[in-house]
């Protein structure tokens, strides 16, 4: 019998076209969250107060030429592919809109300190009530059950509570936050990850969902292997600066024009990075043989080989060491990751049309769907600009 040609497959769409997103957030969790939904293809509206988001005033800023107006950068970051309203939730009329807005919307992230939209009558019980199924995302620092969900919390706050402070920095130094806000980020990764599975069932069922998303609980979810190596060892993880608990050598070192990274993961590699260095002996040295035998006496390894690292350049160490298969790589700047020919060859970048600054390099959704471009048809958006393109089109709803 002829083989029956199965019929085309129709076009790939993006996973959350046709989700409508209401944004009550500021700065970097909620707005993030946002974002990443916005980029899988839902429509997302960002309410904002007259005043606009807190991070519209975070410098750098693009300027008009004749400086009376400035947009951020910051801002433009974490805001893309979204449409901004203006509502003033003080005002009845302004707080009649958000409400119009959420009655006909899937879901709602909102990062406000938590009891503020219960009182202005946009809290989870007020607008679930007799809506046809909303995922409900309250993004906060402690969660809405916490001993301290009443406190403020910024993302260097979070950090120090969650323990991440605590093993971060040099083992004879203090505490150190991690450059990136990890704390607002990894929230807002949970949130929209949540988000994008509740979905489904939620249209389904007509049930609404609250989730609740504290960047506390986040940072200690994401800290897996320390806390397990607490519960298991009873003992507190230390600062080892950039060297790891439980492998040897896998950390940073100086080479005579740089820092690059090294990670012997295991006995095959070891052996690798001493072969490379001219120290080939030191496999067989009692404080090296084993794993664990590397990590109990790291600090003798690590002066052994940065006595070596030092005699050549950077380069000259990470194609040696890549040709044998050790991970390794540069201790790069932004500026130079970014020049980087992985950046250009994956797409990560591409430009966007920021308002006053023009086409703008902006890293792209990181998760790439095979078919699908990332989604980049939306700048952020100015202050209010899309307040009365939305009411109408989503009141028709």
């Amino acid at each position: 019998m002829p083989e029956r040609s199965r019929p085309a497959a129709p076009p790939l769409r993006r996973p959350l076209e046709g989700v409508r997103v209401v944004e009550l957030a500021h700065v970097a969790a909620g707005p993030f969250a946002g974002m990443l939904l916005a980029d899988l293809g839902a429509d997302v509206v960002k309410v904002e107060p007259p005043s606009g988001d807190q991070m519209r005033a975070w410098p750098p800023f693009a300027t008009s030429a004749d400086g009376e107006q400035r947009f951020s950068h910051n801002f433009a970051s974490v805001n893309r592919n979204k449409r901004s309203v203006v509502a003033d939730l003080k005002d009845p009329a302004q707080l009649a809109h958000a409400r119009q807005l959420i009655e006909a919307a899937d879901v709602v992230v909102e990062n406000y300190r938590p009891g503020v939209l219960d009182r202005l009558g946009l809290g989870y019980d007020e607008v679930t009530a007799g809506h046809p199924g909303l995922v409900y995302c309250s993004i906060s620092g402690y969660g809405l059950s916490s001993p301290y969900v009443n406190d403020g919390a910024y993302d260097v706050v979070i950090q120090g509570m969650s323990g991440l402070m605590s093993v971060t920095g040099d083992p004879d130094g203090h505490p150190v936050k991690a450059g990136v806000p990890v704390g607002d980020f990894t929230a807002g990764l949970y949130a929209a990850y949540t988000i994008a599975a509740l979905l489904p069932q939620v249209r389904d069922s007509g049930r609404s969902v609250h989730v609740d998303c504290p960047m506390l609980d986040c940072l200690i979810g994401v800290s897996a292997l320390q806390t397990s190596e607490y519960w298991g060892s009873g003992r507190e993880p230390q600062r080892l600066g950039t060297a790891h608990p439980r492998n040897a050598p896998y950390q940073g070192f100086a080479a005579a024009d740089g820092e690059f990274t090294v990670a012997a993961g295991n006995d095959r590699l070891w052996h690798a990075v001493a072969e490379v260095v001219g120290l080939p002996g030191l496999v067989t040295d009692p404080r090296f043989l084993t794993q664990l035998d590397r990590v109990a006496h790291q600090h003798d390894l690590e002066a052994l080989l940065q006595e070596q690292f030092h005699r050549e350049k950077r380069e000259h160490w990470l194609t040696e060491l890549r040709a044998r298969g050790v991970p390794c790589g540069p201790v790069n700047t932004f500026g130079e990751m970014l020049a980087d020919r992985h950046v250009s060859d994956t797409g990560l970048v591409d430009e966007l049309e920021v308002p006053l600054a023009g086409p703008t390099p902006a890293v792209v959704f990181p998760a790439r769907i095979a078919g699908l471009d990332p989604r980049l048809d939306r700048a952020a958006p100015l202050l209010g600009h899309d307040t009365a393109e939305v009411l109408a089109e989503w009141a028709a709803r």
